[in-house]
């Protein structure tokens, strides 16, 4: 039986990778950390455009999808959040 071992990475503008997560909490709290030093609201794109960030928002849109980016946008950063599995 093989198990579905889902990593959420963390990258920047550049591209650099920030971190490596198994929780998607983590991941979301993280990015919004790294965004939140301007003074704009942080936006999350998403399919459907730009949005509030929440946890909820951000499991509904991984739901059932993978090798997908997400980016979260401030006035002064962004960072993007890849999903992606873990190949045996």
């Amino acid at each position: 039986i093989m198990t579905k071992l889902y990593i959420y990475c963390l990258f920047d503008r550049l591209d650099t990778l920030l971190g490596v997560y198994s929780s998607l909490q983590a991941v979301h709290r993280d990015a919004l950390k790294i965004c939140n030093c301007g003074t704009g609201q942080v936006y999350m794109r998403t399919g459907d455009g730009y949005v509030t960030p929440s946890l909820k928002t951000l499991r509904n849109t991984f739901k059932g999808v993978c090798d997908t980016q997400i980016e979260y946008r401030s006035d002064r950063q962004m960072v993007k959040i890849l999903k992606t599995k873990i190949k045996e």
